[in-house]
């Protein structure tokens, strides 16, 4: 039976150990959190898309839309939510499909105009 000391163990474990590891593979951000990444404008911009209505909350003014790429902000296409007034809300429901306006200040998105397609 061989025997080893506590400090023999760990200088074993010490020297394999660096041979054992392996980078990860990076991975592509496919969720809503992609914004995180993105480069927000300091001034107030209006950009237009499409998409189509996820979801709405006419009680906390907010509307999410599974929105199409937004060239003047430099977007790709992406779920997210936009505040709203309750009136712009009116007559929407999920899965509508809708053209809209917004203006974005700072992280904040506020639907100006919207309609269904």
């Amino acid at each position: 039976m061989i025997k080893t000391t506590p400090i023999a163990a760990l200088a074993v474990l010490a020297a394999i150990l660096p041979g054992c590891s392996k980078q990860a593979a990076p991975t592509q951000n496919t969720s809503a959190d992609t914004m995180t990444n993105m480069a927000m404008p300091t001034e107030p911009r209006v950009a237009k898309a499409t998409g189509t209505v996820t979801a709405i909350d006419e009680a906390a003014g907010k509307i999410t839309l599974d929105h199409s790429p937004v060239p003047e902000l430099q977007w790709p296409a992406m779920k997210m939510g936009f505040s709203a007034k309750p009136e712009q809300l009116k007559g929407l429901a999920v899965g509508d499909k809708v053209v809209f306006e917004f203006t974005m200040r700072g992280t904040s998105t506020e639907i100006s105009s919207i309609s269904k397609q």
